[in-house]
Order: structure tokens, then C-alpha cells, then sequence
């Protein structure tokens, strides 16, 4: 089950127990919405109460990215594991935005709000 937010320029995701297919396609919607009018978006993943993710999200994931590369503006995740750590280091190889990793939300939400207005 995941939850949704956004505002101007971010959408954030947080995810409790398994992350499905159905949830990320919920996801994606959103993201392509705001992507189409507004142009790059951040994004905010809350994974600390995330029990695993299901095979099919993965390969969605990686298509979703490719598609996107240049679409995002930061990337911040909310997680403990060392092996969610490890894969959002790895997501950097598909998208141009930067990607970093945090214990508490506050500290992404403040480095998610520094980002720049892209220039007009």
C-alpha cells in the first residue's frame, strides 16, 4: 500500500508492506501528471515502512527511469536498509537527477526544498 503527496514541483511516496505493481502504477500516474504540467518534478520515497517489493515493480522501475532520465530534479529516500541504500545508489546510472539517502524526513524535505527553479 502506498500513500501520495504533492505540491508544486514534488511528489511524495510512502510505502507500507509490499510495494505491487498496482502501487506503482499509481505512483507513475501521478508523476507523468505532474511531469506533463510542470515539467521536472522531486521526489520523495518513504521506504522505512516497506516490507519488500515485488519483482514486476523492480522491472517497472527500471523502464519508468529510462523513460524519465532527464525528468527529475532530486531523488531523496527515507530508508535504514543498507540494501535500499545500495539500490538507489545504483537508480543514479538511469536518471540525471541527483540521489540521496536519509534517516529522517525532515533533513530530505530541507535538501528536496533547496533545488533550484530550473531556469525559463
Amino acid at each position: 500500500m502506498i500513500t501520495t503527496d504533492h505540491r508544486p514541483n514534488l511528489v511524495a511516496v510512502a510505502v507500507f508492506g509490499e510495494f505491487t505493481l498496482a502501487d506503482y502504477k499509481e505512483f507513475e500516474e501521478l508523476v507523468n501528471y505532474k511531469i506533463q504540467f510542470e515539467g521536472p518534478v522531486s521526489l520523495l520515497f518513504d521506504l522505512r515502512e516497506m516490507a519488500g517489493f515485488t519483482l514486476d515493480v523492480a522491472w517497472e522501475e527500471i523502464k519508468f527511469s529510462r523513460k524519465h532520465a532527464h525528468d527529475f530534479r532530486r531523488i531523496a529516500v527515507l530508508t535504514q536498509d543498507q540494501w535500499l541504500t545500495w539500490s538507489a545508489w545504483i537508480s543514479q546510472i538511469f536518471v540525471d537527477a541527483e540521489v540521496l539517502v536519509f534517516d529522517e524526513e525532515t533533513e530530505a524535505r530541507t535538501w528536496l526544498e533547496a533545488t533550484e527553479e530550473p531556469a525559463q
